[in-house]
């Protein structure tokens, strides 16, 4: 396949763009709305750009054949699918708790590819890792696993804190 922009084949770079759409837009809203909904442009953006970054990551086996990226792309897509099954209300009145939790896990779901490919490909020619297995790279991906739980704990208690308490029921 020929290479092109920072040794990426058209398909990668394609790829690449999007996912960096659909973090700017994941950026957004955790940052203006505390959390990742498709109800308005900038979640819609989102939703679509994560399901064309898994889509497009399909096509490039740069590590041989089918590997943990496409696994973790279809994840993606199960995860994005149950998010979009809970905005239905299927699972009653937890349907906002799944949302909320999966919505920012597919967010998490950005960070890990994001972090080892930027980390094992630059700086250019001299890469901060040189394999995924590095401990050190490893370490960076399980401090943000932390950062997204801590991350998805403010949008979750504040489901809590605006759901009516049941009838009968006083707040303390």
């Amino acid at each position: 396949m020929e290479k092109h922009v920072f040794g990426l084949t058209t398909l990668g770079f394609i790829h690449t763009v999007t996912s960096l759409v659909a973090v700017a837009a994941g950026i957004v809203f955790l940052l203006r709305d505390r959390e990742i909904s498709p109800r308005n442009r900038a979640g819609m953006t989102y939703l679509v750009m994560t399901v064309l970054t898994c889509v497009t990551g399909f096509g490039i086996f740069q590590h041989g054949g089918f590997g943990k990226p496409h696994l973790l792309g279809k994840i993606t897509l199960v995860v994005l699918a149950l998010a979009g099954i809970a905005g239905r209300r299927a699972f009653g009145r937890a349907s906002a708790y799944v949302a909320t939790i999966s919505y920012s896990l597919s967010f998490f779901f950005h960070v890990i590819p994001g972090v080892t490919e930027t980390t094992t490909r630059l700086p250019l020619g001299a890469p901060l890792f040189t394999s995924l297995d590095d401990p050190a790279l490893q370490a960076i991906i399980g401090a943000c696993f932390v950062l997204f739980l801590i991350g998805v704990f403010a949008p979750v208690r504040r489901l809590r804190a605006d759901a009516p308490l049941p009838m009968g029921v006083t707040a303390a």
